[in-house]
């Protein structure tokens, strides 16, 4: 596998392949979920190429950016180990947002619910990374989880509103054997914050089910939800939500595809997760 940390380095490889790129965006950190990923590229494309890179400007003023977890020599030989062809991993943000940068991708819509009610400008960086990321990489294909529902929403916005040339890939979300979605952010649950943590997927599941059993309106099963989790002392809700698939707009009848999505804090932990019900 060949690493670049510069974009220079990068784009001499880039400018000399042939074939179809498959591109695989990650913070690093890797898990089940962002291999399964990798897998999936690597048998859609000739070449496939990860980036790892903590965006600083995804960060709000009081979430820890330096908090986040890292361990670049494990996501390495993690990738090299599924044939991943190439690594970006810029070796300074600088790298990203040189000295002066002043230009960002601000939408509107879609990125002002949910984790965008709650983290004001979060999507703003998240989008106007993707962007340069799709600018430096020029893949073909692009790859994300359903784990990170509203980001595929806002992402796939931006590839058809800026005309990117490129496909995006959702894969379903890859969870563990107890139901709890994986997230690099799992490493900082405490045992028995672990256990509470399940309370994100029972009320996903116990949404399913009502809704399997013919109940539509909407805030009878987020009110469930909401029940169940709050059973989990130390879980605290950020927002329950089930919304059109595609506006993100809150339903109170569901009469086709819902996603049904939530935040949940346990102890210093924030967790989302989601399914798509109805569909």
């Amino acid at each position: 596998m060949e690493i670049f940390t510069t974009i220079a380095d990068y784009k001499k490889t880039r400018y000399k392949a042939e074939g179809s790129v498959g591109c695989v965006p990650t913070m690093g950190y890797l898990h089940e979920g962002h291999l399964a990923l990798a897998r999936r590229a690597k048998a859609e494309n000739r070449h496939v190429v990860t980036t790892i890179f903590v965006n600083p400007t995804q960060f709000g003023p009081q979430e820890d950016l330096s908090r986040y977890p890292r361990d670049p020599e494990r996501d390495i030989a993690l990738l090299e180990s599924e044939g991943v062809d190439w690594l970006f991993m810029p070796s300074s943000a600088e790298e990203i947002y040189p000295p002066g940068f002043d230009t960002w991708v601000d939408m509107g819509g879609v990125t002002e619910r949910l984790e965008g009610s709650v983290r004001p400008g979060h999507f703003k960086g998240v989008a106007t990374v993707v962007a340069k990321l799709f600018n430096i990489i020029e893949p073909h294909k692009a790859y994300f989880g359903q784990k990170d529902a509203q980001q595929v929403v806002v992402i796939k916005k931006l590839v058809k509103d800026l005309n990117f040339p490129l496909e995006v890939i959702v894969c379903p979300t890859v969870r563990e054997h107890d139901g709890l979605a994986m997230s690099s952010r799992n490493v900082y649950l405490k045992p028995e914050e672990r256990k509470s943590a399940l309370a994100l997927w029972k009320s996903l599941d116990l949404a399913q089910k009502l809704h399997s059993k013919g109940i539509r309106d909407a805030e009878r099963i987020r009110s469930e939800m909401r029940s169940l989790i709050e059973s989990e002392p130390p879980a605290n809700i950020d927002y329950v939500s089930i919304s059109h698939p595609e506006t993100l707009q809150e339903l109170e009848q569901i009469d086709g595809p819902a996603l049904v999505s939530l935040a949940v804090r346990i102890g210093a932990t924030r967790l989302i997760d989601n399914i798509i019900i109805g569909d």
